[in-house]
Order: C-alpha cells, then sequence, then structure tokens
C-alpha cells in the first residue's frame, strides 16, 4: 500500500484535506472497505454509527451541496503513542446553502488506520450548533 509509510498524523491530515476539498468520493477511497464510523453526538440514532466504506459514501456523499465549508480556521493534529491513531482538533467555517445560516463546528477527531487506509474514524462535534444552523433542513 503506497500510504503505508506515512504516519497517522500525515495521513490524517491528508483525509481532512481530502474532505475540506469536497472530495467525498476520495475521502471515501482513504477508508478500509469495513471501516467504522462513528458520530457519537449525531442527532440521528441512525448515523451514529456506519459501517464499511459504501455506508460512509452514501451518508456523506451530498454534504457539499448542503453544506458549504468555506474555510478551516483552525486545525491541530497529533500523534499519539498509538502509530496507528492520531487525533485531531479541528473547526469549519461557512454556510448552509438551503437557508443560508452561517456554519461554525469545532470537531475533536480520532482516527486508526492500518495499512495506510482509515479503519476507524470517531468524531465528536455539537449537535445543538448542527441542528440550529440546518434549522430544518435535512442532511
Amino acid at each position: 500500500m503506497q500510504n503505508a509509510h506515512l504516519t497517522a498524523a500525515q495521513l490524517l491530515k491528508r483525509s481532512l484535506d481530502t474532505f475540506l476539498a469536497k472530495d467525498i468520493k476520495g475521502w471515501a477511497e482513504l477508508c478500509d472497505e469495513n471501516v467504522v464510523v462513528e458520530f457519537p453526538f449525531a442527532p440521528d440514532p441512525g448515523s451514529r454509527k456506519l459501517i464499511g466504506r459504501t455506508a460512509i459514501y452514501e451518508y456523506l456523499k451530498n454534504y457539499p451541496s448542503v453544506i458549504d465549508v468555506q474555510s478551516a480556521p483552525t486545525m491541530t493534529i497529533r500523534g499519539t503513542d498509538d502509530p496507528d491513531l492520531a487525533i485531531a482538533e479541528w473547526s469549519v467555517s461557512g454556510r448552509v446553502i438551503s437557508n443560508g445560516n452561517p456554519y461554525e463546528m469545532s470537531y475533536a477527531t480520532f482516527v486508526t488506520f492500518k495499512d495506510g487506509l482509515i479503519v476507524k474514524y470517531r468524531e465528536y462535534w455539537n449537535p445543538m450548533a448542527f441542528m440550529a444552523a440546518m434549522s430544518g433542513t435535512m442532511f
């Protein structure tokens, strides 16, 4: 695997850059076929745990047409004692396309890699801020 020589922090930075470039297909391709993705605070219980590259792609594929992320004001990525795990503290600024509301969100993201691919992705964010920005818009 061509990515196996990168550190977990480097792999996480690349995955976030891919996501922020609105390349959802490219982001999904950075995931293992059996990736486990968790959004523990998601308002919709059905999206709190997604299993498989196809499931996460289906969930996120329309994200760029719903939320226009225009910048990432903060991004700190740290390696850990586990060489396969990296943590990112980051934020985005943008707008909800359908209603024009500002979208300001901070994230804490924990990602485990194996052979250069994401095998576990767990992300924490504020569901109250998400629902306020969306104000009824479906994601």
